[in-house]
């Protein structure tokens, strides 16, 4: 088994634009984040995961990129990156950022060229234009073709402002090695790579038949015609070969949506990425034997392959975990003391340490995300989970900001501010921390195995060595404890003696 400090690490994802606002308009920006490191560090993360920084005309927050080599003026500068690479690193933090290679902004030079030149020009070349559409979903609703003043129709899988490259340009693959060296030389660690899973098309553009499409919940992709298709991985292996140029701390880490812990496999084979998420965990429903089928397939198929498992419970794509789970903060609470006992690494998502819900209530005149427009307002969309979080004082703006922030925030979360949880022991920042302190100082935590013990039906119960116990109950009734020396932590507050309670887990030294 190889080494290398992203095999375990706990990285954080800072959702740019709701982290923390240096500048007073509303937006988070480099600012904000650089005067909250010392929060994070104190959090005790290894690492932050930054959502795209790069100039866009915000179509779909940053994930229309209309200049790769550059930062948004609502963020900062390239200064200000810089600035903030050298902070984090002395701080002891890593900063990955994010890469988006699916699509680019229909703003983008690139696509600006492509339109001016024609049909059947080099510059088209660079995207997927056709003179026909096939049948193929836009993600956020609706077709997936655009037509263009010409005649010609353009892809675009996910918004109309985002076409898709075409990957089978080879100027299309050098351009992003470029990129990745612009950064790497800056000083990042490493990248998220969205829409891993997207990058390479069928040539014959196949109908699907089908009449829907979607991230989290996707039609069958086994043999898909642009999802997860095997010329994605001579892609990534170029990748990891220019990574390796810089050492091997710097690391990519995957966001594919597949069908299988098998599939998932593949994008993390050792001259592949370093990681992906795990997606089927961060599906899979508050129930026991799901679970535990999902972490031993994962660990398993990922075992194989050598590489580490990824676990994640929310991030800015889907439902906060407080609100999807069904059953509150308990659950929450519990899953994170799971999570954070599986072998491997995991991803945080910003605001979860606070055991922040999903707004549902925000008005429809605020919602942006794309979604909600391209559904015909039918689906709300992801604006819920990305609400600028709360720091501190009694009404909004809650310390994120002295402007309005740009959605608001709700009046409640008063009582779940970073300065009202700080001084109060039982509160789920105080878990967190207390979690990621044991985890980093027991040696039994982090990668490595796990072998599940006896228990009943809806309990989880398994060790990691040397010789710690994590028992999570998802059932309806209190359950009797394994023998132990003593409780590490426990997800709820007090001494859980020898019962846990339904909806709670504990970490127990044996």
């Amino acid at each position: 088994m190889t080494g290398g400090w992203w095999r375990d690490a706990v990285i954080y994802q800072v959702y740019l634009r709701s982290f923390a606002d240096g500048t007073g308009d509303g937006v988070g920006d480099l600012a904000g984040l650089r005067g909250k490191l010392p929060y994070l560090a104190g959090l005790g993360v290894d690492a932050l995961w930054i959502t795209p920084w790069y100039p866009s005309p915000m179509a779909d927050g940053g994930y229309d990129v209309a200049d790769y080599r550059d930062i948004d003026p609502r963020f900062g500068t390239l200064a200000d990156a810089g600035a903030l690479l050298d902070e984090a690193h002395r701080h002891g933090l890593r900063v990955i950022v994010d890469i988006v290679p699916n699509h680019t902004s229909d703003r983008h030079p690139w696509f600006r060229a492509a339109l001016a030149a024609g049909p059947g020009s080099p510059e088209r070349e660079w995207y997927v234009f056709r003179d026909e559409p096939n049948d193929w979903r836009s993600v956020f609703g609706g077709p997936a073709w655009s037509r263009v003043p010409d005649g010609q129709w353009y892809l675009h899988l996910f918004d109309a402002a985002q076409p898709d490259l075409n990957w089978d340009h080879p100027d299309v693959r050098a351009e992003f090695l470029d990129v990745l060296r612009f950064w790497l030389d800056r000083g990042v660690d490493g990248f998220r790579i969205d829409v891993a899973h997207g990058l390479i098309k069928d040539p014959a553009l196949p109908d699907l038949g089908l009449d829907h499409e979607g991230l989290v919940e996707p039609p069958d992709r086994s043999d898909h015609p642009h999802w997860d298709r095997p010329g994605v991985h001579e892609i990534f292996r170029s990748w990891r070969e220019l990574a390796r140029h810089y050492g091997e701390d710097r690391v990519f880490v995957a966001e594919a949506w597949v069908d299988s812990p098998q599939r998932l496999a593949r994008y993390v084979r050792p001259d592949e990425l370093h990681t992906a998420f795990n997606f089927d965990f961060l599906r899979c429903p508050w129930d026991a034997a799901r679970l535990r089928s999902v972490i031993d397939s994962s660990v398993a198929a990922l075992s194989a392959v050598d590489a580490p498992a990824t676990w994640v419970l929310s991030n800015h794509d889907v439902t906060r975990h407080v609100t999807r789970y069904g059953g509150g903060l308990p659950r929450a609470r519990a899953a994170l003391l799971l999570m954070l006992a599986l072998p491997g690494g995991a991803y945080l998502y910003q605001g979860e340490e606070l055991g922040l819900a999903e707004v549902e209530d925000l008005p429809e005149e605020v919602l942006q995300d794309p979604t909600w427009e391209r559904s015909g307002h039918t689906r709300r969309g992801r604006d819920g989970c990305r609400v600028p979080l709360p720091w501190s004082g009694a009404a909004p703006p809650f310390g994120f900001s002295t402007g309005t922030p740009w959605l608001p925030q709700p009046a409640h979360w008063a009582e779940q501010t970073v300065a009202a949880q700080e001084n109060d022991p039982d509160s789920t920042l105080w878990l967190y921390r207390d979690a990621l302190r044991i985890r980093k100082e027991h040696p039994a935590f982090g990668d490595g195995g796990l072998s599940w013990m006896d228990s009943p039906p809806e309990v989880l119960a398994f060790r990691r060595e040397p010789g710690v116990v994590c028992v999570v109950n998802l059932g309806p009734v209190p359950v009797a404890l394994p023998p132990h020396r003593k409780v590490l932590l426990a997800s709820e507050p007090g001494d859980p003696g020898g019962e846990l309670a339904p909806d709670s887990a504990v970490w127990l030294s044996a």
